[in-house]
C-alpha cells in the first residue's frame, strides 16, 4: 500500500524492523514528549499481536503515524498522531484514508475507535458515528466514547479463495511481485538453478 496525496507525501506499512521503530519513535516524541503520557500506557503490549502500524512520510522524513488492530469480527483504529510542524498538511486525513482502505482491503466491514469527547466532531469528518447504547469510559486522565464505520469491502479484497501467490505477498502489498514471486524464476530457468547449485559444490 502506497498512496501519494500530493508530489511527497505518501502513507506505508511498517514491514521491517527500522520501519516499527520508526513509528514507535514517532509516537514517543509526540506522546511522551509533547502529551507527556506515561511510558507503559503508551507501549502497552499491543505493538506485536495482529497489529498494523501505518507511517505517513513528507519526502523521506516520516511525520506522522496510526496504529490499526485486527480482530474476529472488526479492526480497530488507534494511536494516531503527527509530529507538530506537519499538522496542517493532511497528514491525518491521509492516514486515516489509508487506514480505512488498508482495513477494507483485508475484508473487514467495521473498523471502531476509541474518541475523546471534544475530538467526536473531528472523527465525524471521516465517517465514523457514536456508538449507540455504549457507556463512557476513562482512561489515561481523558474522557472516552466509542466510535465506529461500517466499510464496505473492494472486490478484490483479500479472502480465503484469494490467489495464494497474492495472499503470501508482504502485507499492504498484495498488488507487487514479493520475494515469494521472484522465487518463481527456479522453476522457470531450472539450467541456472542446476550451475548454480554445481558452481556451490565446486
Amino acid at each position: 500500500m502506497k498512496t501519494v496525496m500530493s508530489d511527497s507525501l505518501k502513507v506505508t506499512v511498517a514491514r521491517t524492523l527500522d520501519q516499527v521503530v520508526t513509528a514507535m519513535t514517532l509516537r514517543g516524541v509526540i506522546y511522551l514528549g509533547e502529551q507527556q503520557a506515561p511510558f507503559d500506557e503508551e507501549y502497552d503490549g499491543n505493538d506485536f499481536v495482529a497489529a498494523s502500524h501505518l507511517i505517513a512520510w513528507k519526502g523521506a522524513e516520516p511525520v506522522g503515524v496510526l496504529r490499526l488492530r485486527f480482530f474476529a469480527g472488526f479492526a480497530k483504529v488507534e494511536r494516531a498522531a503527527v509530529l507538530k510542524p506537519y499538522r496542517r498538511d493532511g497528514v491525518m486525513r491521509l492516514l486515516m484514508q489509508e487506514a480505512l482502505r488498508y482495513a477494507a482491503r483485508r475484508g473487514y466491514e467495521k473498523v471502531i475507535g476509541h474518541a475523546q469527547l471534544d475530538r467526536v466532531k473531528y472523527w465525524r469528518t471521516h465517517g465514523f458515528r457514536v456508538r449507540k447504547d455504549r457507556p463512557h469510559f476513562f482512561f489515561t486522565d481523558y474522557e472516552y466514547v466509542e466510535i465506529e464505520r461500517t466499510l464496505v469491502p473492494p472486490a478484490d479484497a483479500i479472502t480465503e479463495n484469494t490467489d495464494p501467490m497474492v495472499v503470501i505477498r508482504p502485507d499492504g502489498a498484495w498488488d507487487e511481485p514479493g520475494p515469494i514471486d521472484r522465487s518463481l524464476e527456479r522453476l522457470q530457468n531450472p539450467s541456472k538453478q542446476t550451475k548454480k547449485k554445481a558452481e556451490e559444490a565446486a
